[in-house]
């Protein structure tokens, strides 16, 4: 088993801390990411999280990850609503992945609601802030016995 989640972040996270902090508060990707690994370490699991505003960075690091990775944790963000592309490179993958959103994109508007990626998900997380992003390590952890 590779010993490694590949957590991907779409466009704008880049921002994260900064952009809309009353939506998605003041914690960086950074943060994300120590959090993350924190939980994963001390299983022998690596984190890798990756950010891009472009689609097709997205679904190359997807494809990579087919090799790479144990379970991908995945905040699309607006190519959720957007892209069967993500869709397809996800179902080339053969572990656990994982939809994150820091918002409630229920509460949000109705554009908001429909996602590609769900249809791949084993699970979706929203609206619980960075912290979505622990509970999604936690979970792939157990989807693959780490």
């Amino acid at each position: 088993m590779n010993r490694q989640i590949y957590i991907l972040n779409g466009p704008n996270l880049n921002l994260l801390g900064q952009r809309e902090p009353e939506i998605y508060g003041h914690e960086t990707l950074t943060d994300v990411e120590l959090r993350c690994a924190a939980i994963a370490g001390p299983r022998g699991v690596q984190i890798r999280l990756l950010q891009s505003n472009h689609e097709g960075q997205l679904i190359d690091w997807i494809h990579e990850a087919r090799h790479a990775a144990c379970g991908i944790v995945i905040n699309p963000a607006a190519f959720t609503h957007t892209s069967v592309a993500i869709l397809d490179a996800l179902n080339a993958f053969e572990g656990p992945v994982i939809e994150v959103h820091i918002s409630n994109v229920h509460k949000r508007e109705a554009f908001r609601h429909h996602s590609y990626v769900s249809a791949r998900a084993e699970g979706v997380i929203a609206g619980l802030g960075i912290e979505g992003y622990e509970a999604a390590t936690r979970r792939v952890l157990t989807l693959v016995g780490a």
